[in-house]
């Protein structure tokens, strides 16, 4: 039985920490945060990666446990909707918004519930050193004491610990998108009718196009706010709000009510909008997973790193746990269904985020346009398909 060492414990690392189990290894899964961690984003379940879930046997779960959101709506700051997106104009993966939904702590919680059996768990920890020998990788803790592992998974996120100590400098693999986020939990106004809601607002206040935007949840809402910006300062959270509010002072329609709820949120996160590439997803012993080897894509994220869970553990028992044979088919296997889905949507950052008010009426004309035609399917790059475009091979289980 081999020992796998899983750094994150937020949907890729749970989720390979189950199928590795299924297949008769020892996984442990190390966690920087003292519990899984709350709230987050809503995220999508796209394609392949809804097979995946029902595997799991986590299908009906996650349906129960659907947000509710019957799609997204470009408003203007009168709150009259410009354009709409129901969540199933480009079938059940492709639009924006897609047909399953789930906020990111709740569908954590139930990974995190599905490995539990013969699943290790180091919260409030993280690792310190890796250093490879002919047999395996030596580990060090800040908190735990040195341990070999056979095997060592980076599923730790865009600023990836793992790929830190074991590829090289950050600046190396993640490239700058070129805005902020900031994401946080509030309370929900009438107005959303369980639509998501979005406002983009043209280049003011010191910085470029901007967009604030409201997601219902069944208790309460999730604020989105973007702008485009060179990177904040590192001034702590009230520093970085003080930036975010600086930014979309003035705004109309919800605007006010979101920044409210900004400067209240316990839960308040912010980061760059970026994308990772990195030639290679292993080195030796050490292999990245989800985000740490290809995040940035746009709704596209967590689909892929389930995906990836199932066909690293599988090609990893189809191996008898040889790393080198396994993680060259992971790859393999993988390479085109992360290239495709990396791709930008139509437009890149200029549609997402337009700098003028003559921009924003432009998307906004060409989106309506392009939903009652059938060219509707490009608005979104064609997710549908791509969302699909991996073959997942039955690796069996041994428990």
């Amino acid at each position: 039985m081999k020992n796998v060492l899983i750094s994150g414990a937020s949907v890729a690392g749970p989720a390979l920490a189950h199928w590795l189990r299924r297949h008769g290894f020892a996984p442990t899964v190390v966690e920087r945060a003292p519990a899984p961690r709350p709230g987050g984003q809503a995220i999508d379940l796209r394609g392949a990666a809804r097979t995946v879930v029902e595997r799991m046997g986590l299908l009906d779960a996650v349906r129960a446990a659907h947000t509710g959101v019957r799609g997204m709506a470009n408003v203007n700051e009168a709150g009259r909707r410009v354009v709409e997106f129901p969540a199933e104009a480009l079938g059940d993966s492709g639009g924006i918004i897609a047909e399953l939904e789930i906020l990111r702590g709740d569908l954590v919680g139930l990974l995190v519930g599905a490995a539990q059996d013969g699943v290790e768990y180091l919260f409030d920890d993280t690792i310190t050193s890796l250093t490879e020998h002919a047999d395996g990788v030596e580990v060090t803790f800040a908190r735990s004491g040195t341990r070999t592992f056979d095997l060592v998974v980076g599923a730790d996120g865009l600023h990836s610990n793992v790929r830190a100590l074991a590829f090289g400098p950050e600046e190396r693999f993640v490239t700058d998108l070129g805005y902020q986020l900031a994401i946080f939990g509030l309370d929900a106004p009438d107005s959303l009718d369980d639509w998501q809601l979005m406002l983009n607002l043209p280049a003011a206040n010191g910085v470029g196009g901007r967009m604030a935007s409201l997601y219902p949840t069944p208790h309460g809402a999730r604020g989105y706010l973007y702008f485009v910006t060179p990177p904040l300062p590192r001034t702590g959270f009230s520093g970085q709000k003080q930036a975010v509010a600086d930014a979309f002072a003035g705004a109309g329609w919800e605007v006010p009510h979101l920044l409210r709820g900004m400067w209240a949120a316990d839960d308040f996160f912010t980061d760059r909008a970026a994308k990772v590439r990195v030639d290679g997803w292993s080195r030796g012993r050490v292999v990245l997973l989800g985000d740490a080897a290809f995040g940035g894509s746009v709704g596209m994220g967590t689909s892929m790193a389930l995906v990836g869970a199932y066909v690293l553990a599988g090609e990893l028992a189809a191996a008898g746990g040889d790393h080198r044979v396994a993680f060259a088919a992971y790859e393999a296997k993988l390479g085109d269904y992360v290239r495709e889905n990396q791709r930008p949507m139509p437009g890149g950052t200029r549609a997402f985020l337009p700098s003028s008010s003559l921009g924003i009426r432009l998307r906004n004309g060409v989106t309506r346009a392009m939903l009652a035609g059938p060219w509707r399917k490009l608005l979104t790059g064609g997710m549908q398909e791509k969302s699909e475009s991996v073959e997942l091979a039955d690796y069996g289980v041994v428990v």
